[in-house]
């Protein structure tokens, strides 16, 4: 039994959700436990690729098929890979069974063994996150076997072609009876590959691929994030016997930004503004993220703060942020006010304030109730001190 929780209850999700439920709780989930969020904990970093697991199976309705269909063992090694592999299997396993009497459509005499499919390859890209925002077209660097181009993958010798091995009449897999029961394994002769190579093929040895070194341009979407994953197709390990390759999996990290934090679609910048504009109300320039911005020129929007703004203050910039993978507009502009208080100040500077700070203090209250005022401060003051 799988040991691994069900995907539904890793994203608190329903069985009859839909994929735009799916989707809402993938990104609420791999919010909570992303490892920027939760440094050293490791128990939030295995939450966290749990749900990237379950994401990438859920979000693929061939996938989630087979997976209320089967369950894990129906996306594992261990399991089938497709309904169409069920259906394969079943039908090799009936052509090894009934290959004396030619069993119909199974393929008489033995039946044809699936092609098998190529490995799968997984390689980790970095992005600035300008890049993850606004997407980019990157060539990067694969070192994995290749299909030999000397035999076309197949590992047999030009001119000549691998052989349906005769032990097992290509099905690559041999029944022995004990009983009652009918057990099958790999065919020893042609290690459950179907055929056999009589010559090979010198430049790969008869493996059908070589190490190489490969570029693949990988096209990375506009707003996508940290702990994704792009599959790229057809670029993983080369398949057996000239069979498809596999796919390529590239796992996403993006560089911290000195200037913005990120949250799902939104980004967090903070920005100074000086006492007398916070005091006063003004107009202030907040970072923004471009999508050609450089070093030398770094875009900014407008904001206007209102007079009293205090340092630890949050303005929300619609429209500012970054644009969400589903292409539905961008997220907001969050910024945060950090008052600049001066540390060093003139002589003017210091009575102004001393100045600002007396007309600022309230007015002390009178001790006696039976003072009567005339209106003026100065009389008021008078009266109040008589009355002490």
């Amino acid at each position: 039994m799988s040991e691994k929780r069900d995907y539904y209850e890793v994203l608190s999700v329903e069985r009859g959700a839909t994929a735009d439920d799916i989707r809402k709780a993938y990104k609420r989930e791999a919010l909570k436990h992303h490892p920027d969020r939760n440094p050293g904990d490791a128990a939030a970093e295995a939450k966290f690729k749990a749900c990237n697991e379950a994401y990438q199976v859920l979000s693929d309705d061939e996938k989630r098929r087979i997976y209320d269909q089967f369950g894990h063992a129906g996306l594992e090694g261990g399991g089938f890979q497709g309904a169409s592999d069920v259906f394969a299997h079943m039908q090799d396993l009936f052509a090894e069974m009934f290959s004396g009497g030619g069993f119909g459509g199974f393929g008489g005499g033995g039946g044809q063994r699936r092609q098998a499919r190529g490995g799968d390859l997984r390689m980790q890209a970095r992005l600035t996150l300008r890049e993850a925002a606004f997407g980019v077209k990157r060539e990067v660097t694969v070192h994995a076997p290749v299909r030999c181009d000397d035999c076309s993958g197949t590992g047999a010798k030009a001119g000549t072609k691998p052989e349906t091995c005769g032990h097992c009449r290509g099905s690559g897999h041999v029944s022995n009876a004990r009983g009652f029961v009918m057990f099958t394994t790999p065919c020893p002769k042609c290690q459950g590959q179907g055929v056999v190579i009589k010559h090979h093929c010198k430049t790969c040895e008869g493996r059908g691929a070589v190490e190489k070194s490969r570029k693949v341009v990988v096209a990375f979407p506009a707003g996508i994030d940290a702990g994704q994953r792009l599959r790229v197709p057809g670029q993983g390990m080369p398949g057996p016997m000239g069979a498809p390759a596999g796919d390529l999996y590239v796992e996403i990290d993006v560089e911290e930004d000195t200037r913005f934090e990120r949250d799902g679609a939104d980004l967090v910048t903070r920005f100074h503004v000086s006492f007398a504009d916070a005091a006063l109300g003004a107009e202030v320039r907040v970072p923004a993220l471009g999508e050609a911005d450089t070093e030398e020129a770094q875009p900014t929007v407008a904001l206007k703060i209102p007079a009293g703004t205090q340092s630890g203050s949050v303005f929300t910039m619609k429209n500012q942020g970054i644009p969400r993978l589903d292409g539905r507009g961008r997220g907001s502009l969050i910024g945060v006010v950090q008052v600049d208080v001066p540390t060093s100040l003139s002589d003017r500077a210091k009575k102004l304030i001393q100045e600002l700070h007396d007309e600022l203090q309230p007015a002390a209250p009178a001790e006696s109730g039976d003072v009567e005022t005339d209106g003026t401060a100065g009389s008021q003051r008078a009266r109040v001190a008589a009355a002490k």
